[in-house]
């Protein structure tokens, strides 16, 4: 007899294959028989008009304090997530030193907070890991983060390494890769991770590929380069072997509208010339980030306290003004800034702000745009998180569709007013898009958000329905599920998700957290997959 037995559920496998209705057995944390009927449990949940599906997997999350601060993590969990990738977008907490642990809790409390008595307990990628293992709501795995690696290695220089710096962080790299991380991410529009050329980036995608990793690059430009930023990729991909996985592959601002087909055109190419790409999507349109990301890269040069002096000085501020206003900066990703699509999103110097955009808050003080964003910067030192509504409707559908898409949330927990997608993407994929809009079907979907994440994770036992598979699973009505989360109150759980299972327990039981945290990192081992 199984310890559970889920009846009459809809089985939708992650394969893309039809669903079908089934009888699913779990005994020991996996699945230990599929059947069409006549199996027992000691307990058993009547699951007739449900859906049963693999546990979603996170492609693009940024958990990395959310996970240890408050373990139980209502905000994924409660939308199906049972495994999310962090380390991304460049900049985490692993590896580092006293001196950059520091530096990056103040560059990234944004996007992440940073909690008052927090124990920060570790250093190595390792040691990160092991802490997760102490109890967290879903399964992680880790990128090693490249601007973290490039800080380490030669701080916050704008320049090419020497020999010796090239070759410390390809130590780090390789050093955090056997210690369990499943690739490396890059932000090159962060500092640090900026500031290197394409060509070390190839050097220690190399070192990445030899571990059995993947590449998964913010890249440089969601404006008006931003075809020639994806290509770039490609190519850094081409040159070092390293299979590539494009984070948050979005065509942004009123330059690309419509040239979705352009990028995935390229990538089309890229992959019949023998590429190895996927992608990840976040199901919205506005994006989100911290304010200091629209500076210039070069008034982001050694690291905060010279970014806040720069600000400070009345000179050297409207020269980024010029640089943002007029010629489209860089970290404005090429296109001249517009004040009206930012919104303040998280504000630590106060709410006042909060919910407000920047044209807005100049309009209502009578101060120059510029202004307002150089004062709040300084006020919020540089912590300030920003909505940005700069998405294209049209493009996020075609890329969407695309057979190498997979979901992720890119969702940030800790700013006042979070983007809603850090608690609705997975339920707003499976309700808005292929429910209401029949973007996807429902079969073609799930694989998107579970088979298909898996492999380019190198998942072992996860991902599909399968006997002999770790059972991370999720059960959701069809006709209900949905992102209840929304740009005015967004920190909602999803609607129509009554159960969702984590290695066999239940994590959420008829719409409510258990307090079960039996996630754990999951980790590259060395014959290249995961567990």
């Amino acid at each position: 007899m199984a310890g559970l037995v889920i009846r009459g559920a809809t089985v939708v496998d992650g394969t893309g294959a039809p669903g079908r209705v089934a009888e699913v057995a779990v005994t020991g944390g996996r699945i230990e028989e599929i059947a069409p009927r006549g199996l027992t449990g000691a307990r058993v949940i009547d699951a007739t008009g449900l859906v049963l599906a693999p546990g979603f997997i996170d492609m693009h999350a940024h958990s990395d304090l959310a996970l240890l601060a408050e373990p139980d993590h209502l905000a994924k969990v409660g939308q199906g997530v049972t495994c999310e990738v962090i380390g991304q977008d460049g900049l985490s907490y692993a590896p580092v030193d006293d001196t950059t642990l520091a530096a990056t809790r103040r560059a990234i409390a944004g996007w992440n907070g940073d909690p008052p008595g927090f124990d920060w307990n570790w250093r190595s990628v390792g040691e990160y890991l092991d802490r997760l293992d102490a109890g967290i709501a879903v399964n992680a795995c880790y990128l090693v983060p490249q601007g973290s690696v490039r800080m380490l290695a030669m701080g916050w220089a704008a320049r090419p390494p020497t020999l010796a710096e090239l070759d410390r962080q390809r130590e780090l790299v390789a050093t955090g890769m056997r210690e369990g991380a499943v690739g490396m991410s890059s932000g090159l529009t962060y500092a640090p991770g900026m500031y290197a050329d394409d060509g070390e980036l190839a050097e220690l995608c190399r070192v990445v590929a030899a571990y059995g990793g993947f590449y998964a690059p913010h890249h440089r430009s969601y404006g008006a380069g931003a075809l020639q930023a994806y290509a770039d990729m490609v190519e850094v991909s081409r040159r070092s072997g390293c299979p590539l996985h494009l984070a948050h592959a979005t065509m942004n601002f009123g330059v690309n509208r419509g040239r979705a087909p352009e990028l995935l055109r390229l990538l089309d190419e890229a992959i019949a010339a023998g590429c190895d790409i996927s992608l990840d999507t976040y199901p919205y349109l506005p994006g989100a980030t911290t304010l200091a990301a629209l500076l210039p890269s070069w008034a982001a040069e050694g690291g905060p306290a010279a970014t806040l002096a720069r600000l400070a000085d009345p000179g050297t501020a409207e020269r980024i003004r010029h640089a943002m206003e007029a010629e489209g900066s860089d970290g404005c990703h090429g296109v001249p800034v517009e004040w009206d699509t930012i919104e303040i999103a998280g504000s630590p110097a106060g709410p006042a702000a909060v919910g407000r955009t920047i044209a807005e808050l100049a309009a209502a003080s009578g101060r120059a745009p510029f202004t307002v964003y150089r004062d709040r910067l300084l006020a919020d030192d540089l912590g300030t998180t920003i909505l940005q509504h700069v998405g294209d409707e049209e493009n996020v559908r075609a890329i969407m569709r695309h057979p190498a898409h997979t979901g992720g949330s890119d969702g940030l927990l800790a700013p006042a007013k979070p983007h809603p997608r850090a608690w609705g993407t997975f339920p707003r994929y499976l309700g808005h898009y292929t429910r209401e809009l029949g973007v996807l079907s429902l079969e073609e979907c799930v694989a998107h958000l579970t088979g298909r994440p898996a492999r380019r994770l190198g998942l072992a036992g996860r991902g599909l329905i399968r006997p002999g598979h770790h059972a991370d699973l999720v059960l959701f009505d069809p006709a209900e599920v949905r992102d209840a989360a929304t740009f005015d109150t967004p920190r909602r759980q999803a609607e129509g998700i009554p159960y969702v299972f984590v290695g066999g327990v239940a994590v959420i039981a008829e719409g409510r957290h258990t307090g079960a945290l039996p996630g754990r990192s999951l980790r590259r081992k060395e014959d290249g997959t995961v567990h």
